[in-house]
């Protein structure tokens, strides 16, 4: 009996194992214009790859990488659609706050960009969850 039960454990546990999504996070620190193609480019070939839905992936921009983030990027409209399709993207407050001591103001987010207080704790934490690193 403590066998069967052990072997249903033992399946109900790499089940669970298998049953769960891989995860990625992708950082982007640079105002590179071709660097910030290829984080977009990864993740929509980790979604190509695994699925819509079937694997997660967060894009953390801090420092001068934030601005792939914003109304005023090239990649704007390609971000927003991203965001529409499972892609969690996370601005650095930290960051947002430097540019608003220069600017006097925040800068515009595009729609679908939430906010994270430090990038590069929530990176930090990302990988404490088991996230793969990706920093193209």
């Amino acid at each position: 009996m403590k066998k069967i039960l052990l072997s249903i454990v033992t399946l109900l546990f790499v089940f669970n194992v298998q049953a769960a999504n891989p995860k990625y996070v992708i950082q982007v620190s640079t105002d590179d214009a071709r660097t910030q193609k290829i984080v977009l480019n990864n993740a929509a070939n980790l979604q190509k790859y695994y699925g819509a839905g079937k694997v997660d992936i967060e894009i953390v921009a801090y420092g001068p990488g934030l601005g792939i983030l914003t109304t005023g990027s090239k990649n704007a409209s390609r971000v927003e659609k991203m965001a529409m399709n499972d892609v969690t993207f996370s601005a650095c407050q930290n960051t947002m706050n430097g540019f608003k001591k220069k600017k006097g103001h925040f800068p515009e987010l595009t729609d679908g960009v939430g906010k994270t207080p430090s990038g590069v704790v929530r990176i930090g934490e990302l990988q404490q969850q088991g996230y793969s690193y990706i920093r193209p």
